[in-house]
């Protein structure tokens, strides 16, 4: 085992223990602005499209191209986010996000027609893309063990925070859809302005510049130097063990418990529906028989709901486990699902009493899935992941996420059309049944444990018996 050898570290430097808990929590708090403008951005269109579609005269097929572009351009910022996190640091990475974000609110709010708002939307994906990739990835690699579940889940709870107040937005401003994309701009000169006074991460650091500067930010987020010296003999450890960089390393078979645990929950986080709710509830509910304002309004309901869900799964993460949250509550997510596709099994309108079982539904699936899939998706591969590859690896989970909500968002109203509205709940039912298998069998437990031991379980080959 290689050993970093010991310094002395200034009292002054390093601050109290109650100094160095704030300055984590206030670098979680800033990078995850990074989430609530990925959730504001994604989110706002479900307010804005009906106007949009009005100004432009769109048809469903042009809907679906707008609602998409956003996740054309997370796909292609997933692809960029893996090389700029290696290369310039994940702290950089979130600063390339920021000033993306800021262009892209900007050319949305003043789009012309519809091409120039889908090119927009797609900027505006770039910046959600490398923000996805980069923010759970930073704040993971400096957090300790015991915290860095709700530290990382802080993001997924700003991106509830930003899916909320899109919401709000497009309730309050109703058809002033240009001021709702305007908005934007805020938050992201607040995240650019921020993250400049941020460190970056100690383990990028380690690889990049050596172990005194990853000393240097550890001193500031660990209780005490004995801690700093035991996390740096660890990263010393990992960093000397042999193994290629870049997507060709990512072909190792003792990578592949890894990489089917962390691609997987990627790919199921969305494949079962959750977007698919948030980005067109109001038309679901315009199914149903409610009006216009009573839709946005419950619409409402469902950001509110996501979010206290959200932050309840932020503070069971630390405590029960990650694989634990996803059994208990995904099996809930499956049957209020049933329950939907059972209310419009005739493919007519519920009525009366049964409006409100949609209703419930709709906030139950919500409750279930998004606090359960939807505040690990973005914890698991910055945990799962070595050292050595977590930035691409990291960045192909982040491309799979993208792709397969791209896939949703542009198949959902077509697949209502085929299946019926029952028919597609039935089928997201189904999917989050095998969600619920694929996490009993293929995803362990990471509560607690360093990302230097997580790494070492994967290299020894008992990576799916930590349970």
């Amino acid at each position: 085992m290689s050993r970093i050898p010991a310094t002395s570290v200034s009292p002054s430097l390093t601050g109290s223990g109650h100094s160095r808990g704030r300055s984590l929590a206030t670098i979680a708090a800033v990078s995850a602005i990074g989430g609530l403008l990925f959730g504001y951005d994604t989110g706002i269109i479900s307010g804005a499209l009906p106007t949009i579609a009005d100004d432009f005269r769109l048809t469903d097929a042009g809907q679906e191209l707008v609602t998409g572009a956003i996740l054309i351009g997370a796909i292609l910022g997933a692809c960029l986010s893996g090389r700029i996190a290696e290369r310039l640091g994940r702290r950089q990475a979130v600063i390339w996000a920021a000033t993306v974000f800021s262009a892209g609110a900007v050319f949305a709010a003043l789009a012309p027609g519809a091409w120039t708002l889908g090119i927009a939307r797609l900027v505006l994906g770039l910046a959600v893309g490398l923000a996805s990739q980069a923010v759970p990835l930073y704040v993971a690699e400096l957090a300790p063990p015991a915290r860095r579940g709700g530290l990382v889940v802080a993001f997924q709870l700003a991106v509830t925070c930003g899916i909320l107040a899109a919401y709000l937005s497009g309730y309050l401003l109703d058809e002033s859809w240009r001021w709702m994309f305007g908005l934007g701009l805020l938050p992201a000169v607040v995240l650019l302005i921020g993250m400049c006074a941020l460190p970056e991460s100690p383990r990028w650091l380690f690889t990049h510049r050596g172990p005194e500067a990853a000393r240097a930010v550890l001193a500031r987020v660990r209780p005490n130097s004995a801690a700093v010296e035991t996390e740096l003999n660890q990263l010393a450890e990992t960093a000397s063990a042999t193994g290629e960089r870049g997507l060709r390393a990512l072909r190792a078979r003792w990578l592949r418990p890894a990489l089917i645990a962390g691609i997987g929950l990627a790919v199921a986080s969305q494949i079962t529906g959750i977007n698919a709710i948030i980005y067109y509830a109001p038309t679901i509910l315009g199914d149903a028989g409610f009006g216009r304002s009573a839709a946005m309004l419950t619409t409402v309901g469902v950001g509110v709901v996501n979010f206290l869900m959200v932050a309840l799964g932020m503070w069971l993460v630390d405590r029960i486990g990650r694989r634990r949250l996803l059994l208990v509550l995904l099996p809930g997510a499956v049957v209020c699902l049933a329950a939907l596709a059972a209310v419009f099994t005739h493919g007519q309108a519920p009525q009366g009493g049964a409006r409100w079982i949609v209703v419930l539904g709709i906030l139950g699936y919500i409750a279930f899935n998004g606090g359960s899939l939807s505040v690990v998706v973005w914890l698991a591969g910055p945990e799962m992941f070595p050292l050595k590859v977590r930035a691409v690896a990291v960045a192909v989970s982040t491309f799979a996420v993208w792709f397969a909500d791209l896939i949703v968002s542009l198949t959902t109203l077509s697949l209502t059309s085929t299946l019926g509205v029952s028919g597609t709940f039935w089928l997201y039912a189904a999917l989050n049944a095998l969600a619920v298998l694929f996490v009993f069998r293929c995803v362990p437990e990471t509560r607690g444990r360093s990302l230097e031991d997580i790494e070492g379980a994967l290299r020894t080959g008992t990576f799916r018996a930590m349970r």
